[in-house]
């Protein structure tokens, strides 16, 4: 397992990397292998794409996003503008087909309502108002209706886990009490804890998923 120091090199390493982010605008701490993120930013997807990429360097177990979103002049949308690029985003995106899904915009931040049948729809609308310029932040209210039977949710679940390439599913007890997934057990990245939640949140009528997982690597 890296020391913190190395850890915290690797980070910023693969920030400098990634194309998508200007690396030189944030900071890095760590502690024990959780990694903090600090500084500022100009849009939302560029926060976004900072934790991702932290998320995927080996030997990291959390993450503190701190970074802040603060548009320059070029980002900066008024609110009627911003209303009516994210009302076009929910529309054209195919995931939110016949979805009733709402969204208020109030001072550059996103609030999204609603309900639909699965979680994976909830985080298209996310992602579908992430992307825009001008965000600055998004609260999902977005709720989830579909009926889910726990013992075939839980069956569901497992075998998602055995087709993922990137899990081993050995590793990873499922319980499913009503609507609630809870994941139990020891995962080797982050990355693959991410996988895990993932699948667990792509089931239909999956409302919370409570993850226990521990990340060892």
């Amino acid at each position: 397992m890296p020391t913190d120091r190395q850890l915290q090199e690797d980070v910023l390493a693969a920030l400098e990397w990634e194309p998508g982010v200007r690396a030189q605008h944030i900071g890095v701490t760590v502690a024990d292998g959780v990694v903090t993120l600090h500084g500022f930013v100009s849009t939302l997807r560029e926060r976004y794409l900072a934790e991702r990429t932290t998320r995927d360097v080996r030997g990291v177990r959390s993450i503190a996003n701190e970074i802040r979103v603060a548009p320059d002049e070029r980002h900066t949308r008024h609110d009627s503008e911003l209303a009516s690029a994210v009302a076009n985003a929910l529309e054209w995106d195919s995931a939110l087909a016949d979805a009733p899904v709402k969204a208020v915009v109030r001072d550059a931040w996103v609030t999204l309502s609603g309900s639909v049948a699965s979680a994976y729809q909830g985080e298209a609308a996310e992602r579908a108002v992430r992307n825009l310029t001008g965000i600055t932040g998004i609260s999902n209210d977005i709720t989830i209706v579909a009926a889910a039977n726990p013992i075939a949710l839980k069956a569901n679940i497992e075998r998602a886990f055995q087709r993922h390439a990137r899990m081993d599913a050995g590793r990873v007890v499922v319980e499913v009490h009503g609507r609630t997934v809870i994941l139990k057990g020891i995962v080797d990245s982050i990355a693959e804890l991410d996988a895990a939640e993932r699948a667990a949140w792509a089931a239909p009528g999956v409302t919370d998923v409570d993850d226990r997982l521990v990340v060892a690597p």
